[in-house]
């Protein structure tokens, strides 16, 4: 009697990949929710809705994105981490909510360190963007009218504890001077109120910064990168301008809900990579002055740990803390 005892057992064993395996090809099985947790207009929102825009016809569902902003993207991720792991809810987001909050929060409604890796996006330099009030010409310049006016020049961020703070933060470090750090709920804010010059410079990315500063309404002083952006040949490196190790990007990745299978989490991304190669994505995120990446759950797993290694020593070093 005791190996038909064990037969249930068995058979249940053998049930629960196969279900999996039906769920995984069966998806989507209805409308996709994508869960960005900054406001419309801003470089996650723009990069998220043009791959979404792809993978739409190959889903042959609806996909709805859904804008979250709020406590540095905090609203959102508790949102997406709540969601059901059946790979119909993503999670859009910048370094923030995935691996910089919680070196900063005393404590938060989700844990990052849970959601599922899907793949990066893609990945932007960073500027230091100038507004037009600003009397800097260049970074020697806001570098000399920083230190002459300690404490007085305004620096916008996407909002506490954002890549656009710690990057100030970072300028602070290097230059040796000090700001004043005006947050924002998203990127797209703020740049309002830098192109009003109601703010003097922001520590934004490329993506959100171009349309402006093709438009003659602000200025951008440097490309924090190692190299020169293609999209704007014309902007030195912050290397070139004069100050060394002043090194930032932005990236924006999917993720999903802990608990949601590998295989499926492998099946979004294997999808996405190749929603990436299109011809007319890849212009459209160049034109935004973003790299398309589309790596594996893996790789991106990998890059999350070397992020949170990397920003987790700003922030010890800069002090920022966060309620």
């Amino acid at each position: 009697m005791r190996p038909l005892a064990r037969r249930p057992l068995l058979l249940a064993a053998m049930a629960a990949p196969m279900l999996a395996r039906a769920q995984e090809a069966e998806f989507p099985s209805r409308a996709v929710r994508v869960i960005v947790p900054f406001p419309a207009g801003g470089a996650a929102d723009v990069l998220t809705r043009t791959l979404m825009d792809q993978l739409r016809p190959l889903w042959k569902q609806p996909v709805v994105v859904e804008n979250m902003p709020g406590a540095g993207g905090n609203i959102g991720a508790q949102a997406a981490a709540r969601a059901e792991p059946d790979g119909h809810t993503l999670f859009a987001s910048p370094p923030g909510p995935l691996v910089i909050n919680r070196f900063l929060y005393r404590q938060l409604p989700y844990d990052a360190t849970k959601f599922v890796p899907v793949t990066v996006m893609a990945k932007v330099p960073n500027l230091v963007v100038a507004g037009p009030k600003l009397a800097a010409r260049n970074v020697a310049e806001l570098v000399a009218e920083a230190r002459r006016r300690p404490g007085e020049l305004t620096y916008a961020s996407q909002g506490n504890g954002s890549t656009s703070h710690l990057t100030g933060a970072m300028f602070e470090a290097l230059t040796g001077t000090r700001l004043i750090h005006v947050p924002y709920r998203g990127e797209a804010p703020a740049l309002v109120d830098v192109v009003a010059g109601q703010v003097d410079l922001m520590f934004g990315n490329l993506t959100a910064a171009l349309p402006q500063y093709q438009g003659n309404r602000l200025r951008i002083l440097a490309v924090t990168d190692a190299q020169r952006a293609s999209v704007i040949p014309e902007v030195p490196t912050a290397a070139e301008a004069g100050i060394a190790n002043f090194i930032s990007a932005a990236w924006f990745a999917l993720a999903t809900p802990p608990g949601t299978p590998a295989a499926l989490a492998a099946q979004i991304s294997a999808q996405a990579a190749r929603a990436l190669q299109v011809p007319a994505l890849r212009a459209r995120y160049a034109e935004l002055g973003a790299e398309p990446v589309g790596q594996p759950p893996a790789a991106t797993s990998a890059f999350f740990a070397e992020e949170a290694d990397r920003w987790s020593n700003v922030i010890r070093f800069a002090q920022v803390t966060l309620d």
